[in-house]
């Protein structure tokens, strides 16, 4: 069956043609592509999974091993989810947080995590992790390396995460990411309290899927 494209240029070939030098109606037809392509709708792409994140349910965690337990959470953060696909593993995971807005529940150490020896939020105000690559590693779990930047260092770090309500239209992803803060220049303490190097960043992540089919697993 002949597009409403297709039909457009043959009707205005034939009618320029006849009339026409082989020259004109090459020209003619030059044009005639140039506005068929300007006023008819385009064909459309295949459909990719379209996600949004609805952070009133969702959260971003993290804790370190210490004498005195350090423990918290971030208030001002943004995440999306895009798909360039409906292969699950094209799937990339964009998480932004404001490091001002960390939250232990004590104020001061809340300002000691704000100073330069820490997220030196003054110099460095955003936290984030940008997924390179997906590995599904089971059913409804994967491994996301990606680039997790704090204190204005770049590092390859990675989250495991799983994933919840396959095929449906609303789920979460759990995840997990360990980090030690030395390699970000997080080397100092804090006075009286024993803390250790490693830390540990959970995120909570509900999701809904806006349109477009639902991302392709591996079996």
């Amino acid at each position: 069956m002949k597009t409403e494209r297709s039909v457009l240029e043959n009707r205005f070939a034939r009618n320029e043609c006849d009339v026409a030098s082989p020259t004109t109606c090459g020209f003619a037809m030059i044009i005639l592509c140039l506005i068929a392509s300007c006023i008819l709708p385009p064909t459309s792409h295949a459909q990719v999974p379209v996600y949004e994140v609805t952070p009133l349910e969702s959260t971003i965690k993290f804790g370190v091993e210490s004498s005195v337990p350090i423990k918290g959470s971030f208030d001002k953060w943004n995440a999306s989810m895009t798909f360039s696909t409906t292969d699950v593993r094209s799937g990339v995971l964009d998480i932004e947080i404001d490091a001002a807005s960390v939250d232990t529940g004590s104020g001061m150490k809340n300002s000691k995590l704000k100073s330069k020896d820490f997220f030196n939020v003054k110099d460095s105000p955003k936290i984030t992790f940008k997924s390179t690559k997906v590995v599904q590693t089971g059913p409804s779990t994967f491994d996301l390396e990606g680039d997790f930047t704090i204190r204005g260092v770049t590092k390859t770090e990675k989250l495991t995460l799983t994933d919840t309500g396959k095929g449906s239209t609303s789920g979460s992803i759990v995840g997990t990411m360990a980090f030690d803060r030395k390699d970000y220049g997080m080397n100092s303490g804090i006075p009286f309290i024993k803390i250790a190097n490693r830390v540990e960043v959970n995120v909570s992540l509900k999701w809904k899927r806006v349109s477009g089919p639902p991302p392709v697993f591996q079996q």
